[in-house]
């Protein structure tokens, strides 16, 4: 399967159907701390519903910790930057097993630094109007996800 990183979250109903989501695609989902906000806070609960037995989620302390968890797995991964601040389209990559879907925070995106630390083919966008800043968090998680999960055959789904 693949996996999906937030980057330091805010908007817990956000994370909630994040949460959701990856339960209902068998998605990991990564928490890069610090997080806006506390987990058990009702509007995380209440979003991800009764979800959250049924979604692995993992929290990290910081970007280099959530690496080194990456690493420890002594999987093949490639992160991807899902950003506005690129030119290719999430439909043009080419999704694999073991992928991550790096997403950053709601008001200001990943850092620049981070996104230029990977590799071109790497950074991906969803394609919006022109003069459109962004989509909802989770509305392009849930875009970019079932594109790399599509890609995959839908494995595991009925």
């Amino acid at each position: 399967m693949f996996d999906i990183a937030l980057y330091e979250p805010e908007i817990a109903p956000n994370t909630g159907n994040i949460i959701r989501l990856c339960a209902n695609c068998g998605a990991n989902l990564h928490l890069i701390e610090p997080l806006g906000f506390d987990l058990e806070e009702k509007k995380v609960r209440r979003a991800g519903l009764d979800y959250h037995d049924l979604a692995r989620v993992t929290r990290h302390n910081n970007y280099q910790a959530f690496v080194d968890h990456l690493e420890a797995r002594h999987d093949t991964y490639r992160i991807f930057a899902c950003t506005t601040k690129t030119t290719g389209h999430h439909v043009d990559a080419q999704f694999e097993q073991g992928d991550v879907l790096l997403f950053g925070p709601e008001t200001r995106g990943l850092p620049a630094e981070l996104i230029e630390s990977l590799p071109m083919e790497q950074r991906i966008r969803i394609p919006m109007m022109p003069d459109a800043r962004s989509l909802n968090l989770s509305n392009a998680v849930a875009i970019i996800a079932f594109e790399a999960w599509r890609q995959m055959d839908f494995a595991g789904a009925q």
